[in-house]
């Protein structure tokens, strides 16, 4: 027991650090090129395992260069790859992004092989659902593979907690199987019809995934922390202000964070507020893996 199981996606970043965003059909010179271990399922599992989480990590990757630095990135992180599946044919997934000089960033992914983790490998997976405590999952894999997950963990009493992103719609009997569900403004809007843009719409919105069956609610505010409701808080809890470098990842983190936390028997509004400090040391950094904290930064 004590596992955290992290359903998701793996990707190698292309990242050019320049001084702006280039417009469309613009170029833009002068920048810095970093290649980085990304993706947000991977980057979830080495948060999680980074703050002293058991996490094992269920994926896919090409049979090429990228899965294979991939694989021993996750053995250095002491992450079981047990249930790290290969696609013969489709590569491993890459991400192109962009940072600007406020670390700002757009990004462009190639799903490659994350596109293909597939019902059956998840029940391939079955074993060590049964033997964990949360699962994490995100959004970068087939919408249909991650409501299977869910519906697994449920059947096995685990704790899911769902990173809706990138955004998109959701089938409706997901929300009832949620323990936690973590949207940025932009994902909370798609989901509840909601403009989210401060704390009273922050609410309202979190109001109407509670009444789609979610247990908590954490919405991610950036520089302005998260709004988490649950049956104890009602409110907003701040982050540390930082001299942002690079946010890439800075979710990610978040939710690996969140789950450790919660793992160590935190209350919600412990856990939420240790997954902010993570976050904010992680955006002083540049990379998305390159960045997470360890344990020992956070106390």
């Amino acid at each position: 027991m004590n596992k955290i199981i992290v359903v998701g996606s793996s990707n190698t970043d292309m990242v050019v650090k320049a001084q702006k965003l280039p417009a469309p059909g613009e170029t833009v010179l002068g920048g810095q090129f970093l290649m980085n271990a990304g993706g947000k399922g991977a980057n979830q599992a080495v948060a999680a395992a980074r703050l002293g989480g058991k996490t094992v990590f269920v994926c896919k990757v090409g049979n090429d260069i990228f899965g294979d630095q991939a694989l021993k990135q996750f053995d250095t992180e002491g992450i079981d790859t047990s249930f790290i599946f290969t696609d013969p044919d489709l590569p491993s997934g890459v991400a192109l992004i962009n940072v600007d000089a406020k670390g700002e960033n757009s990004i462009t992914v190639a799903s490659g092989a994350n596109g293909s983790l597939s019902i059956e490998e998840i029940n391939k997976a079955s074993l060590v659902f049964q033997s964990g405590d949360i699962l994490l999952a995100q959004l970068e894999t087939p919408i249909e593979t991650v409501a299977h997950a869910i519906e697994t963990a449920s059947n096995y009493g685990l704790k899911t907690i769902l990173n809706p992103a990138p955004a998109a719609e959701l089938p409706e009997e997901i929300f009832s199987n949620l323990f936690a569900i973590t949207p940025n403004e932009t994902e909370a809007e798609i989901l509840t019809g909601v403009k989210v843009t401060d704390m009273d719409s922050a609410r309202e919105a979190a109001d109407v995934l509670i009444s789609k069956g979610v247990k908590n609610v954490i919405i991610t505010l950036g520089s302005k922390g998260a709004f988490l409701k649950s049956d104890s808080f009602d409110g907003m809890i701040a982050t540390e202000k930082v001299s942002a470098m690079d946010t890439t990842a800075a979710g990610d983190c978040f939710n690996g964070a969140l789950s450790v936390a919660i793992l160590d028997g935190k209350t919600m509004e412990e856990a939420v507020a240790f997954a902010c400090k993570a976050a904010s040391i992680s955006v002083t950094r540049m990379g998305a893996q390159a960045s997470m904290p360890y344990r020992n930064e956070l106390f």
